[in-house]
Order: structure tokens, then sequence, then C-alpha cells
């Protein structure tokens, strides 16, 4: 049974992130628990990018700002009116195991976020890559409802007495997720990627917002634009002018090893490339492109892209267009989800709620 004292807890969590910004951390004398915990995540926010080379303050800031968004009141309620009745019933409480990602900051909290919402207690095994922002998180969310502690447990060593796993990882860890969790319900998330389809229509503004899809997070989430499809004949002048206002991420040493490296291993193999400084583009039928790098492919036919899209559903996270297919995304908006927005389009909240 949803109880409101959990939804008001998180509601406490968004008021707090919202305070945090890369611009500037404002301090909320009205926000619940500011005197322990407003200058602690800002020296956690400041230490990230010692943790993860990949998590510098502008990426931490904006995965904390995208969850203040979401994490209020409407939102939550919106989110959680879908379900109706299902919520009313009183429901066994299960011990959810979640494996989490590391790619992004937080890439973990939703499921984290849907099994507390639901009234069920979390094993939480962090990637390495993603130890500290979530357990400082759950510490808040402990102090605004002490109901909480007994909910939340992060788990260093082997996973034991839990009913049920969500595990996020990739294709190859998804085979001993599969297999070692075989006897349990699961939700196992294997390796995805996102694509682009351009008309050769696109406003200028569009494809700018198209680079905030292609390098948010360096390109490492899976909701990252990895892949475009473009109309034969199509030039990428248009496309090299809008995103040139991103050439700083070249400046981050990280960003830049893999961009010499990338485009030295594509030139020694011979691959004809496009590239402006900071990107390369090579044509490749693959949706996984490595960092740096974004793969294209012509298309004659629209429908037919849209059926080939369909059959190959299970590699795409989402798609990015000026609404040229049925539910893409706007550009500019893949890493702004709303809480209904399900990775692999899998109902976290329907699969809790349902699993016995």
């Amino acid at each position: 049974m949803l109880q409101n004292e959990k939804k008001q807890s998180f509601i406490a969590l968004g008021r707090f992130l919202n305070q945090f910004s890369e611009a500037e951390n404002t301090r909320n004398e009205s926000v619940l628990g500011n005197d322990l915990f407003f200058d602690d995540f800002i020296k956690l926010i400041q230490l990230s990018q010692s943790h993860n080379g990949w998590y510098t303050p502008e990426q931490v800031y904006f995965a904390i700002q995208s969850w203040a968004n979401a994490l209020t009141e409407e939102n939550i309620d919106k989110w959680l009116s879908a379900y109706g009745a299902d919520f009313a019933v009183n429901k066994k409480e299960r011990t959810v195991a979640l494996i989490l990602a590391g790619n992004i900051p937080l890439v973990g909290f939703h499921d984290f976020l849907s099994v507390l919402i639901t009234g069920n207690k979390t094993l939480i095994k962090t990637s390495s890559n993603d130890q500290h922002l979530l357990p400082f998180l759950a510490k808040y969310l402990i102090f605004a409802d002490e109901s909480l502690k007994d909910k939340i447990t992060f788990v260093e060593g082997k996973l034991e007495n839990f009913d049920t796993v969500i595990a996020t990882g990739s294709n190859n860890t998804a085979r001993y997720f599969e297999y070692y969790f075989k006897d349990k319900p699961s939700i196992i998330r294997k390796n995805r990627n996102s694509a682009a389809i351009l008309n050769g229509k696109e406003t200028h503004e569009e494809l700018e917002a198209l680079g905030e899809d292609i390098f948010r997070y360096f390109g490492l989430g899976c909701r990252n634009v990895s892949k475009l499809f473009v109309p034969k004949g199509y030039t990428f002048d248009a496309f090299f002018q809008a995103i040139f206002k991103y050439q700083d991420v070249i400046h981050y040493e990280k960003y830049a090893n893999n961009y010499d490296y990338n485009k030295a291993v594509f030139l020694m193999s011979n691959f004809k490339l496009l590239d402006n400084g900071f990107l390369t583009l090579k044509e490749d039928s693959s949706y996984a492109s490595p960092i740096s790098s974004v793969f294209y492919e012509f298309y004659d036919n629209i429908d037919e892209l849209k059926a080939r899209l369909e059959t190959e559903a299970e590699q795409i996270q989402c798609i990015v267009s000026n609404n040229l297919t049925e539910n893409s995304i706007a550009f500019g908006q893949t890493q702004n989800p709303q809480l209904w927005d399900y990775a692999d389009n899998v109902d976290t909240i329907s699969f809790l709620l349902t699993t016995k």
C-alpha cells in the first residue's frame, strides 16, 4: 500500500535537490534538513569527479536538477494515478534486489524510487562507478521518513534473502543475471542505444538541441543519441554548424583521449569519416558507437525505416525526431525523461505491484 509519508519524503527530497545547480547553490531555509545535509551535499558534488572521472560537476548538477524537476507532488501524483486501485490493496512487502549501473550519475534512482514508493524493501548493490550519490540521498530520505530506515540496505558483497531483482548491465552480464536469477521474478536490462531520424527540414535550433542529446554525459547514457538516420543525399553541413557550440567537450581530457583513440582506430582501418575536430561521423549499421563518435545510415523510405526500427526495438532506448515516428522524443529532451518514461519500456511499477 502506498503511504502518503513515503510520497512526501520524495517531494521533500525534490525540494532539497532544487537548491543545487551549476550556476548557483541557493539555500532555502524552509527546506527540511538543510542544517544536516546542505553543505555536505555541495562537498560531495565537488568530490564526484574524483570518484568517477566522467562525473564532472556540470554533469552531476544536471542529473540533480533533472530529479529535482521530476520529484514534485504534481508529477508523482500524475505518475501513480495510472495505477488506480492497485495502490489501495494491501500487498505483501517484498525485498527487491537492485543491481545498478554507473554510466551516468544517479542512473538507478528511478528503480530505487519505484521499489520504495510501492511499499517494498530494497537491497542495493551500487556500481563501483557510482557509490556515493545514491547513499547520500538515501540518508536524506531516512531523515525525512524514519520508517524508511528498515527498508533501504546497501550491500557490498553477495546479495542474499531477496524476493525479486532488477538488474542493469551489459549484454554479457545480462546472460549471467538471467542464469543466476532464473528462479526469481526479475527485470534484466541489457545494452540499448538511442537514435535520431532526420529528414533535412530540421531548423538550426533543432539540430543544436540534438547536440544536447549527443553530448550530455559525454554520450555515456543509453538515452544519448549514438546513431543518425538521414535521407539519401543528406549533407551534414547544417548539423556540424549547429553542434559547434559543444566544441568545448574536446577540452575534457577523458573525452579527448577517447576521440584521439577511436579516430585513430577508424583511420587505421581505412574507414571513411566525417570529422569536425571533436566528433567523428561514421557510416555504420550498428547502434552502439564509441565515445566521441556517432554512426549514421542513409534511408530511402521513411515507412520502410519505421518498419525496420520496430523489428530492432530491443536495441533501441528512444528515438528522436520531428514527429517522424510515433512516440518519438523532441530534440534536446532525451536526458529529461518523465517519471512515467520507463527504461526499455518495461513498466517497473506494474511489475512490482503484480509480482507475487
